[in-house]
């Protein structure tokens, strides 16, 4: 018991600045057993419809060099950089060279920018090693990314509205919270007539198939235009093109916000986390405790997955130049396993793996790592404590 005090006083003396590359170190007398990593894709171009059709502005958006909802060139680079942290750091589980078969596993999502983006992560974590890049057809919808489109649980809309409005207090009173967010973007869009995002009626229905949700209103029409944004910084655009020069990097994390408020309608309301963080969830466990698994087990999906494990889990993501909340392209929750070396006691450890901002933005070998003390744990959390805590707050998956 002294040993875990010990352990917790020092992994709380860690803070937001983050830890340099190579840092996370195994604590004395632990050994680093097996890892897991579920990471957004990287720096990708706008999605389609991503910022609504009725949207003003004063002067055009930008152009991108690749379509829409692609990995950039600048994207994967920042990936590589990113994996090549982790490969210091997860040198203990065999990686310093390439890996032996079977040691790691790198699963991604169908849509082009996780399955490209894994293919990056590969590249930096074992440079001229044989590391495949797993993931279903495209014409395959897999549950581990989209539970809720795959069927994967007895999912009932009416119930997640419910939880929802609990979570959040109503529609009406998470716009009322974001307004000044949303008259912000209003004036980085600079329209001529007023308002610049559209602003319909807030309203939370059943999906057409019933296997989900939809939101309108403003909520659903400015978080988009906020990723942009964020994107815009990200990529590198010229000063005077992101935001048309009116969006700084502090505006932009302000504007954050509007993009996380999507995340505490669609993934962390009790019911949503349990339900879109159901089957990557089932997965941890599996990797946590089976007796065989690989060593490196990396999941590559979206924002939502991020927010979705994080909810269950019952913690917040803060990343430097990013709203609370709002998953950081690249940005990874990991979860290590550790053994005791003398009582053979297994632990479990959790961080928020990022770049900052503006590492992103400059391409520099920069990473921020954040322990995360989950709830009813130290800092360092019994294996069988840490299983049964996710186990039950997530939900089962149909045969």
């Amino acid at each position: 018991m002294r040993r875990i005090r010990i352990l917790s006083r020092i992994l709380r003396a860690v803070t937001l600045a983050g830890l340099s590359s190579g840092a996370i170190a195994a604590p004395h007398g632990l050994e680093l057993e097996r890892v897991v990593i579920l990471m957004r894709h990287g720096v990708r171009a706008p999605l389609s419809g991503e910022v609504p059709a009725d949207t003003r502005t004063a002067t055009a958006w930008p152009n991108w060099t690749v379509s829409e909802g692609r990995l950039t060139p600048h994207g994967a680079s920042a990936l590589i950089l990113l994996a090549r942290h982790d490969r210091r750091w997860l040198a203990p589980l065999g990686l310093a060279g390439c890996p032996a078969p079977g040691a790691v596993r790198i699963w991604t999502n169908t849509a082009e920018r996780t399955i490209a983006s894994g293919e990056a992560y590969a590249q930096g974590l074992a440079p001229g090693c044989d590391v495949r890049v797993g993931h279903l057809p495209g014409d395959r919808t897999d549950p581990i990314f989209e539970p809720l489109s795959a069927g994967a649980t007895a999912f009932d809309p009416r119930q997640a509205i419910a939880s929802i409005m609990r979570y959040t207090g109503g529609m009406d009173a998470l716009v009322a919270r974001h307004r000044p967010a949303i008259a912000l973007l209003d004036r980085v869009l600079s329209c001529k007539d007023g308002a610049c995002s559209p602003d319909s009626p807030a309203m939370l229905t059943p999906s057409a198939d019933g296997r989900g949700i939809d939101l309108s209103g403003p909520i659903r029409a400015t978080s988009g235009i906020a990723q942009v944004l964020l994107l815009q910084e990200a990529e590198g655009l010229p000063r005077a093109a992101v935001g048309w020069g009116r969006a700084d990097p502090a505006t932009i994390e302000r504007l954050g916000a509007l993009h996380a408020a999507l995340f505490d309608v669609f993934t962390r309301s009790p019911y949503m986390a349990a339900h879109q963080a159901s089957a990557l969830g089932h997965r941890i466990v599996e990797t946590l405790t089976a007796p065989t698994a690989p060593r490196l087990d990396v999941m590559v999906g979206h924002d939502t997955n991020v927010t979705a494990l994080a909810a269950a889990l019952g913690v917040d993501l803060d990343a430097p130049g990013f709203a609370r909340n709002d998953v950081a392209p690249g940005g990874a929750l990991v979860i290590e396993r550790l053994r005791d070396r003398t009582s053979h006691a297994r632990y479990v450890r959790v961080f928020y793996r990022v770049q900052s901002l503006a590492a992103i933005r400059a391409l520099r070998p920069a990473v921020v790592v954040t322990p995360i003390a989950i709830p009813g744990c130290t800092s360092l959390c019994p294996l069988d404590r840490f299983v049964a805590r996710l186990g039950s707050r997530i939900a089962a998956l149909r045969p």
